[in-house]
């Protein structure tokens, strides 16, 4: 019999009726994808870990205040939480948040590749770095509604209310963003085919 882990829901309970333990699963589901997610945006490794305390810390206050009222959407809010933090952080700066994978980072690095063969490894490798490439070049705004959008897996609502922009803003950025990807894919004859 294999046993169902704990819902988000289940452990914000437990958490909140005292059990530490429920807190400590919740932040090893969660933390490398809200890590990640604030890494991209500050590029800077002692910022992006500060960050990421203070989102734990304002979560923990949220959910002993009784605030928290996300039910079943507890990673969005984190990711919504973590974004807003990395926005304040370059108003603070005076700096627009750049949404770009560095030499030492790939966002494609995180993403989990099932064991297939050593060849089609080594493809996807190639198709992730070219992909990479391609969405370097996009515009910041552009750029950053795709990696939301396809890393952050929120919806286009979530990242319009995230970026203060309407729906059909966010919409636009990513039409245009696969708009210019495609230009720059035939443009260049770059094949994304994998053999």
């Amino acid at each position: 019999m294999q046993v169902q882990p704990l819902t988000d829901q289940a452990l914000i309970s437990l958490y909140l009726n005292g059990d530490e333990r429920a807190f400590e699963e919740l932040l090893s589901r969660h933390k490398d994808k809200i890590y990640t997610s604030i890494y991209l945006f500050v590029k800077d490794t002692a910022k992006a870990e500060d960050i990421f305390q203070d989102v734990f810390i304002k979560i923990i206050e949220t959910l002993r205040r009784g605030k928290y009222n996300h039910e079943g959407k507890f990673v969005q809010w984190a990711m919504r939480i973590s974004y807003n933090m990395c926005v304040d952080h370059f108003r603070r700066n005076k700096r627009r948040p750049m949404v770009a994978p560095t030499d030492s980072f790939d966002i494609f690095d995180v993403l989990q590749v099932s064991d297939d063969n050593v060849e089609k490894k080594m493809i996807m490798s190639e198709t992730h770095l070219k992909i990479r490439q391609l969405i370097d070049q996009l515009p910041p705004e552009q750029r950053e509604v795709v990696v939301l959008r396809h890393y952050a897996d929120m919806s286009f609502k979530e990242i319009a209310k995230l970026t203060r922009v309407s729906i059909n803003t966010a919409l636009g950025r990513m039409r245009y963003a696969l708009i210019n990807i495609r230009k720059m894919v035939e443009e260049k004859e770059i094949s994304l085919q994998q053999s």
